[in-house]
């Protein structure tokens, strides 16, 4: 991917709403104005986000996240990596099963996994890669991503 919006974050939550809100707004200048846009990268970005600043940084102020995007008027790529050791994305619990549904945990990832059209991880767990399709160019999904 070669991103066109490169941003470099502090762990901090307050830095969520301002960033998800200038990338909608950048989408939506490249000509990127699907329907789900508005609301599948508002809940799959600020996922990706609170994550990768609550978890992977473990709320340490001194470390960054970096958001880094790809957009045109077809697609939007969503690359969100901490500083932190990662994680194996298969452990998380499925919060739809019976078992888990009142365990905290999993339910972000699964928002967003639903949420776009691409999810992937990658190999270290500290880095998630999001891709939103327009309706003209979406591809099938495939189940249980």
């Amino acid at each position: 991917m070669q991103p066109n919006c490169v941003l470099e974050l502090p762990s901090d939550l307050n830095a969520i709403d301002p960033t998800v809100r200038h990338l909608i707004e950048r989408s939506c200048e490249a000509g990127f104005d699907d329907d789900r846009l508005h609301f599948s990268i508002r809940v799959g970005v600020t996922e990706a986000l609170a994550n990768a600043m609550l978890y992977g940084n473990e709320r340490d102020p001194s470390k960054r996240v970096r958001l880094e995007a790809k957009i045109t008027s077809t697609m939007l790529i969503v690359r969100v990596t901490d500083e932190g050791c990662g994680f194996d994305p298969s452990c998380v619990p499925d919060p739809t099963l019976p078992s888990n549904r009142t365990r905290e945990g999993g339910r972000g990832i699964f928002l967003i996994r639903q949420l776009m059209d691409e999810v992937d991880f990658n190999d270290r767990g500290n880095s998630i890669t999001m891709v939103l399709y327009g309706s003209q160019h979406r591809r099938a999904r495939e189940p249980n991503r």
